[in-house]
């Protein structure tokens, strides 16, 4: 089996042919020997924000020399990104030797796994083999009920930040997603929450309570001024000073606060994180995605995983930073079933024109159905390919401008290329 094949079997499995729960991902990973048991995790949910709370914990914990494993979703444009090793990638055989080894106990169950829990497995296998000394897991969808929760009791369960998105599955109110996401507080934990939502906030303090669990939720008076750049972002931070991130955006200081204070968390339960791993790690933390520069000049190319109103409102407070006096055009593409018009209400009014696209996804809305939803009188156009989009998009844009590509992370690969080929000295 090569590395294409092992993606490919992995594909195969459809999550919306079966019940949520957890008996089966627990039956497969006692049929592979529980590679779960005894290992350390650091589990994070929320809405917005995950992502990259994980990538600064994991690079904190890297950078105070151990091994972390990290288990993130969506990925861009290779599969092995999902699984990561100190920032390296699963190896191709490496995952195919895992496939093939867990294909067996997988189609032996009467209830096939779903594709989440085949890569959950193999994420726990490959991390068990590695001899990883913690790893970070990203929750998939909720958190009670998604197949990272099999882990026992972790270092720490963090809660980032709340907001309404996926509310078919998790329900249409903020305290119905809080519940949900409040199923990684396991009785007796340590758990971080970023706080500042008040609904959601109540359901923490008293799923904690029931389950004797230790809330600390984030101290936002600790964080100080800040200068937001193309190459990162400058803050102070209570009692370090200044300090560099190196993720883009006044939205990232909330996410750096509650990775810092998960870190002194773990630091206060006997993990060594001096101050130093703390500095490093957060400077060279990166995310994929996220206010991530793809072309650095004429025009800026930025790449935004924005999906859901709360989402695009921090981008649009970034991209304003950024650049005041820029002209800025939006490069729109969207999933049919999130909230279309809180996203446009959010970033539409700061751009001059609006090229829309279809991502690749079959959950996808229409480039040309999302252009007729623009507010009346936004200059807009649909293309009807990504390739075609980013090219309108830097022309519109002109050398001194700004092109944000966002609403959707499944058409990041396809912007990433378009731009790649863009300053490769491809004309526009």
């Amino acid at each position: 089996m090569t590395g294409q094949e092992a993606v490919a079997y992995i594909h195969s499995f459809q999550w919306q042919r079966h019940a949520p729960g957890l008996d089966r991902i627990r039956a497969l990973l006692h049929a592979l020997g529980d590679p779960q048991r005894g290992m350390k995790f650091v589990h994070v949910a929320g809405t917005n924000g995950k992502g990259s709370t994980c990538a600064m914990i994991a690079a904190i914990l890297e950078a105070a020399g151990y091994r972390v494993g990290l288990n993130t979703s969506p990925y861009l444009e290779d599969f092995r990104e999902r699984i990561q090793i100190n920032g390296e990638m699963i190896p191709e055989a490496a995952l195919a030797a895992l496939v093939k080894e867990i294909r067996p106990a997988a189609e032996a169950m009467a209830d096939h796994p779903t594709e989440f829990e085949l890569i959950t497995a193999i994420a726990l296998l490959h991390f068990r083999r590695e001899q990883c000394d913690i790893a970070v897991l990203e929750v998939g969808l909720g958190g009670a009920l998604d197949a990272s929760n099999v882990i026992d009791t972790p270092e720490v369960a963090v809660l980032a930040a709340m907001g309404l998105d996926h509310t078919a599955v998790l329900g249409p109110t903020l305290t119905d997603i809080a519940i949900a996401k409040a199923g990684i507080i396991k009785p007796g934990g340590t758990v971080v929450s970023l706080g500042d939502c008040p609904e959601a906030d109540a359901v923490f303090r008293r799923v904690c309570r029931e389950r004797g669990a230790v809330l600390t939720e984030v101290d936002f008076a600790r964080l100080g001024g800040s200068r937001v750049t193309l190459s990162g972002t400058e803050f102070d931070l209570t009692p370090y000073g200044p300090l560099r991130l190196g993720l883009i955006g006044e939205y990232q200081l909330r996410n750096a606060a509650l990775a810092v204070t998960a870190a002194e968390v773990l630091r206060d339960k006997g993990w060594r994180l001096p101050e130093e791993a703390i500095r490093r790690g957060l400077e060279q933390a990166r995310w994929p995605g996220r206010m991530e520069v793809i072309r650095p000049a004429d025009p800026v190319i930025l790449l935004e995983g924005a999906h859901n109103p709360q989402g695009a409102a921090a981008a649009a407070e970034t991209l304003r930073a950024l650049f005041p006096d820029r002209k800025i055009v939006l490069l729109l593409g969207m999933l049919a079933d999130k909230d279309v018009e809180g996203v446009l209400e959010a970033v539409v009014p700061l751009a001059e024109a609006v090229v829309t696209v279809t991502p690749p996804s079959p959950r996808a809305l229409d480039a040309e159905a999302l252009r007729r939803r623009l507010p009346y009188g936004t200059p807009g156009c649909a293309c009807l390919t990504v390739e075609e989009g980013v090219k309108l998009a830097v022309m519109a844009a002109g050398p001194g401008g700004a092109v944000c590509a966002l609403g959707s992370l499944y058409m990041s690969g396809a912007v990433r290329q378009a731009a790649a080929a863009l300053n490769y000295g491809a004309e526009p």
